[in-house]
């Protein structure tokens, strides 16, 4: 089964295979090492208490195994979402599911009116799976296609408005 949680101590050494060189290909960052896989731990802990919560870093499981991470970004004017997986859980579906539960969380709990992402231009399977969950193409901007979906009175819309400055770097898949 797939699910999104919170991330914990024991996530370091998962983190070390979903921040890959491989996965990272597109970010502009080097992998992750275990000293940067433990801070991110705790900042994913620490990023869990704050009231108002700004960053909802939660980890992809499929049956136990945290094969990804998931991003809600609630730090600027409209929301972001990003993700991230290990490279061998390409192409099954898990990073749309992903973002998927994201909504879930965006749209339903939060009440938020609308979402955006963006994703290296070069890195094409990113797009595919934001438009599988239901994000629309916005345009291009400084190399990265940006795109939006928006639930006005909890219906998607295929409309949404355009993006002025792109919120966030969709994190790498395929």
């Amino acid at each position: 089964m797939i699910g999104i949680r919170e991330l914990g101590p024991g996530d370091a050494e998962a983190l070390l295979r979903i921040y890959s060189a491989k996965s990272t290909k597109y970010l502009g960052r080097a992998p992750m090492d275990a000293a940067e896989a433990r801070s991110y731990v705790r900042d994913a802990a620490a990023s869990a208490v704050q009231s108002p919560r700004t960053l909802y870093l939660l980890g992809l499981d499929v049956d136990g195994d945290l094969l990804g991470i998931v991003k809600l970004h609630r730090d600027r004017p409209v929301a972001a979402i990003s993700y991230i997986l290990r490279a061998d859980a390409w192409g099954r579906g898990y990073a749309t599911e992903g973002v998927r539960k994201i909504f879930a969380l965006a749209f339903g709990r939060l009440g938020l009116p609308e979402v955006r992402a963006k994703h290296h231009q070069d890195n094409p399977a990113s797009g595919r799976v934001l438009r599988k969950a239901g994000f629309v193409p916005t345009g291009e901007h400084a190399g990265f296609m940006t795109y939006a979906i928006r639930i006005p009175g909890g219906r998607a819309d295929p409309r949404p408005a355009p993006l002025r400055s792109p919120c966030v770097t969709m994190l790498s898949s395929p």
